[in-house]
């Protein structure tokens, strides 16, 4: 056979039954949505930044590093909305290599996803505890998303993923915000329609059953550069691109016109050094056009404990095993810097 049944996976109902969300926790999330649908409903000035590491791969290095950010948001709570970024799933270009914790909880080990939804449904539920910063995740696999759909506060639909009709469709259903990455190559026009596709009713299949959705008004544009014929980074963040998608956002009847820029991945080479140089250009951009400081609402940037990236066998605490990071004391003087500019 060319399929090996190895387990079955528990439904949702199954996990959330034995992994509740608190209740006291319910009440910290909401009040973080409502933050969040004031910033795309143009009722706060606040910008945003969904920022962590590459990916989640050690509950403990994770949720040490969120609560810095919990200290950190105390500075910068007047100007700046801070979103971890607790990304539990790892798209890869040739299908090889560390896949995420829902694959793999333990790097270290085979592959138990139902050991792995329950391990990202506790470290997201233990990062809210210690720090009451509600998180954002990638959906990179639509039928993952009601393991994890009451404790997210921000949803990412990644470069590989923006033109599947399953993604589209379910971010229809969503409540919370939920960014749509450019493709790899750099086609404006695909994220756009992904945009449009986001905002409109549905009916379809999902969690097997035949839904109905009422359509997701927050879903917005992300920029994260591009790769062209040759293999080479095309970044999507300068003054003109910027400038672009926005026109492009005034030409269609889109609500709450949003951009997010991903300072990593092909709009810093993953030279991730760059990413404070990025942000700092892209506030000067909003600057000099009154529509882009309307738009342009938010960044992605990648960063943990520890500057850079390792193999996984090095073991170094709190530094990623896919793509490399700021390190904690770049991090935070790159988002006090940013407050003192918004």
């Amino acid at each position: 056979m060319s399929f090996d049944y190895i387990r079955e996976i528990p439904s949702p109902e199954e996990i959330i039954e034995t992994i509740p969300f608190p209740d006291s926790l319910k009440k910290v999330k909401e009040e973080r949505d409502r933050e969040m649908r004031a910033i795309f409903q143009r009722e706060s000035d606040r910008f945003f930044l969904v920022i962590g590491p590459c990916s989640a791969d050690n509950e403990d290095a994770v949720c040490e590093y969120v609560s810095r950010l919990a200290r950190l948001q105390d500075e910068v709570k007047e100007k700046i909305l801070l979103i971890p970024r607790i990304y539990t799933n790892k798209p890869r270009t040739t299908g090889e290599g560390y896949k995420g914790m829902v694959h793999q909880p333990d790097p270290h080990k085979t592959p138990n996803i139902t050991e792995g939804l329950r391990a990202i449904r506790n470290m997201h539920i233990r990062a809210l505890r210690e720090s009451h910063l509600s998180a954002a995740d990638e959906m990179l696999y639509p039928g993952n998303l009601p393991y994890l759909e009451d404790l997210l506060s921000y949803v990412a639909v990644g470069a590989r993923s923006v033109e599947n009709q399953q993604h589209r469709l379910t971010i229809s259903g969503m409540e919370v915000p939920v960014g749509m990455k450019n493709p790899p190559s750099g086609d404006i026009s695909v994220m756009m329609n992904s945009i449009y596709a986001g905002q409109q009713s549905h009916v379809f299949i999902y969690n097997r059953w035949e839904v109905r959705t009422s359509g997701n008004p927050f879903t917005h544009a992300i920029l994260r550069g591009a790769v062209d014929l040759h293999g080479r980074s095309i970044p999507n963040y300068h003054f003109e691109n910027l400038n672009s998608v926005a026109q492009s956002y005034m030409e269609r009847t889109l609500a709450n016109p949003t951009i997010v820029v991903d300072t990593n991945h092909s709009n810093s080479n993953k030279r991730y050094q760059e990413q404070p140089r990025i942000g700092m250009e892209i506030m000067q951009s909003r600057k000099h056009s009154d529509l882009l400081k309307d738009m342009v609402r938010g960044l992605m940037i990648e960063s943990y404990l520890v500057e850079g990236s390792q193999s996984i066998d090095e073991n170094i605490y709190g530094k990623s095993i896919t793509d490399p990071c700021l390190g904690w004391k770049d991090t935070a003087a790159f988002v006090r810097r940013l407050a003192e500019v918004v």
